[in-house]
């Protein structure tokens, strides 16, 4: 039985809501932001909210404001991220109204998430993936709520956006590894102007009837007390028997879908009349009034709000914009790492091929910090990485910290968005280079923007490690290189080994760094079994052994002689790329000096240009097709800066344009540059 005290607060809370949105369309040349309202999705909204704990995390989606007011965020606080303000506690003024994060304030811990809906769930599984294993194996590290309760996840969603592939893989993840974690579904039966029945051949309720383990239940959203009823039962049973939900509420919609997008454009009458007979408040008034409360009460509490609500958005709108600088604060968080430590080359050391320098990196990373999990496709206990770069790691570790995964690439890169926030480190593997672009949308949309949108309260803390390149005719789907893609997202670092100690180096330093990290790695590097790649095989660097990200290294020094006589050019490369320019440099001893970047972002500029400037020609090397390639960019980065330094134009030796590699190795070749085609352009900046 809910108590009377709950139903006014509850009603004092949907009137607080209703007055928001009311004056933000009074003040819509104020309100030039565009946002979305809880109007009609109050009821189960305010259920939710209101039974969480501040050990709890929550992904609310954008249209939970009623959700965020019942988990104990203020109006004034809410409003200040609808008009951007310097006040905004969630984003400082960066995001969208109702795109919260919280870490502390006796709340329920909420990471960043995008407007694109159904994004969040798999950071939000993520999350509840993390709580499982922390619980089950880092007992101490768990934090209970104050009345020793395990934490749980909700995920609000939208019922269209059920229809994402990405949310798909969420269910599977969380239904597979039974997490506690409920996916809140609030079906209004629109997205936008796509109606239901144009949209889906079921609801969530019934598409996911098919998925054993996830336990199921409808709920009448506009009903308060159904709804109460329904979510108290629902947390109790995850929190005592971990093990995930769906709550399917329907609701309807009565306000807009957004400010922008007004419900007369696309909705008839009939159906505004249809959705305003389920308004959850006149049902509410209607349980208050059979416990004696009066009209007149009612009307006075409704009174009261709307001052009050009146007053904090006059407040709001006078309060100060962030400053212009607050811009190009938390793009990412401080790096750990800043210097060279440890030995590269220990004397009595041995050699060692890239792949088992970071397999090395990873045991004992492993073996120092237990938060540090390892997963992906076929990196389990019974292959250990195609490549074998995980090879005995479950063995050693065992299969709760390294494990594989379904064919489900967002998930393994959106998942650690969660993972990270949970307190886990996760490293993460895309098979081959060729099958990230289904994470990109995690990857670009989710990761790369938390620490900012944030306004660094989540940074990521990851690895993603993707083999790459092009060795022994792995064909169209085997063979890519990405790089220029990766980096034309911002808030991400990538960086590109090319040896074993660099990789050992990286992989340390990007484990520590508190941000997204991307690490590619050569695949016809991995063993040196390329000719012309054996230097990539080095004495292993000792344990401790760090390379900070952004340092490049020259690999190659010219002679003195050729110095002073002007004779010389500078190649700046990295990955294969290095090998190919090695081998080419042969044919022009002494003259030539090599860059190899290790780091593509963030980017050792200073070594560069002073190296550039040194010799007056320089060429740029990549695998990559040269067209609106990093490489090319690169060198009119180059040439913008050194300008008054060169002799002649920065070159650029790569790929030809082709959209994939062909299989035959005759028309590989024929694609890739090597190094003849590096030679001949050497030859061009020496002899010109």
């Amino acid at each position: 039985m809910i108590s009377v005290e709950v139903l006014l607060r509850t009603y004092r809370l949907m009137l607080r809501a209703r007055a928001m949105g009311a004056t933000y369309e009074a003040n819509r040349n104020i309100c030039r932001y565009v946002h979305s309202t809880s109007r009609g999705h109050e009821a189960i909204q305010l259920a939710a909210g209101l039974q969480l704990r501040s050990c709890d995390y929550v992904s609310p989606y954008y249209r939970d404001d009623a959700m965020l007011l019942g988990m104990g965020f203020t109006a004034t606080e809410l409003m200040m991220q609808l008009l951007a303000k310097a006040g905004d506690p969630f984003s400082g003024g960066r995001s969208y109204y109702s795109h919260p994060s919280n870490r502390g304030n006796n709340k329920p811990t909420i990471i960043h998430q995008s407007s694109a809906t159904g994004m969040q769930v798999i950071p939000a599984t993520g999350i509840a993936q993390g709580l499982k294993h922390i619980e089950n194996y880092l007992p101490s590290k768990i934090v209970k709520s104050e009345n020793d309760e395990l934490p749980i996840v909700l995920c609000s969603l939208g019922d269209a956006s059920v229809t994402e592939g990405e949310v798909s893989e969420a269910f599977q993840f969380a239904s597979l590894r039974q997490l506690p974690v409920i996916f809140l579904v609030q079906d209004n039966e629109w997205g936008i102007s796509v109606s239901a029945d144009e949209a889906r051949v079921a609801d969530a309720f019934d598409f996911t009837s098919g998925l054993q383990g996830l336990n199921r239940v409808r709920v009448n959203g506009s009903d308060f007390v159904e709804s109460y009823e329904c979510i108290q039962q629902v947390i109790a049973d995850v929190r005592a028997k971990r093990i995930p939900y769906l709550i399917h509420a329907k609701v309807p919609l009565l306000g807009h879908h957004t400010s922008g997008v007004r419900k007369e454009f696309y909705r008839s009458s009939a159906d505004l009349a249809k959705h305003a007979e389920d308004d959850p408040l006149p049902k509410l008034k209607n349980r208050l009034a059979e416990h004696g409360i009066s009209n007149e009460q009612l009307s006075d509490i409704e009174k009261e709000i709307n001052l009050q609500v009146a007053e904090q958005f006059k407040r709001v709108a006078a309060s100060p914009d962030p400053g212009p600088a607050t811009a190009f604060d938390h793009v990412f968080a401080p790096a750990a790492v800043t210097t060279e430590t440890g030995e590269r080359t220990p004397a009595g050391g041995e050699k060692v091929m890239m792949v088992d320098a970071a397999l090395h990196a990873i045991r004992e990373l492993m073996e120092k910090h237990e938060e540090l999990i390892l997963f992906g496709q076929d990196v389990g206990r019974r292959l250990g990485g195609v490549f074998r770069e995980a090879a005995t790691l479950a063995e050693r570790f065992g299969d709760h910290r390294v494990f594989n995964t379904a064919i489900q690439e967002a998930y393994i890169v959106g998942s650690t968005a969660g993972l990270s926030a949970a307190g886990l480190k996760p490293i993460v593997e895309i098979q081959f280079g060729d099958y990230i672009f289904p994470a990109i949308n995690q990857l670009a949309t989710e990761i790369a923007k938390s620490c900012y949108l944030s306004d660094g309260k989540f940074p990521v803390q990851t690895v993603i490690r993707v083999p790459v390149g092009a060795y022994g005719s792995g064909g169209p789907y085997h063979s890519a290189s990405i790089e220029t893609l990766l980096l034309a997202i911002k808030g991400i670092k990538v960086v590109y080994p090319s040896n074993a100690a660099d990789m050992k180096g990286l992989m340390k330093a990007s484990f520590y760094d508190p941000n997204p990290v991307v690490m590619l790695e050569h695949k016809g590097l991995y063993w040196s079994k390329v000719a012309g790649t054996e230097d990539a095989k080095c004495i292993e660097p000792s344990s401790d052994y760090m390379v900070p990200l952004g340092k490049g290294r020259t690999v190659l020094h010219p002679g003195e002689e050729y110095m002073h006589a002007g004779d010389t050019c500078c190649v700046i490369t990295y990955g294969m790329g290095v090998y190919w320019s090695l081998t080419a440099a042969k044919s022009f001893p002494g003259r030539i000096e090599i860059v190899d970047l290790r780091s593509l972002f963030p980017l050792d500029e200073t070594l560069i240009y002073d190296t550039v400037k040194r010799h007056g020609r320089c060429l740029v090397v990549t695998e990559e097709a040269i067209s609106n390639s990093f490489a090319q960019s690169l060198a009119g980065r180059i040439s913008n800066k050194c300008f008054q330094f060169l002799d002649l134009p920065v070159e650029v030796a790569g790929a030809a344009d082709l959209p994939a590699l062909p299989i035959n190795p005759v028309l590989e070749n024929a694609a890739l540059p090597g190094a003849q085609t590096v030679r001949s352009a050497m030859d061009l900046l020496l002899n010109s």
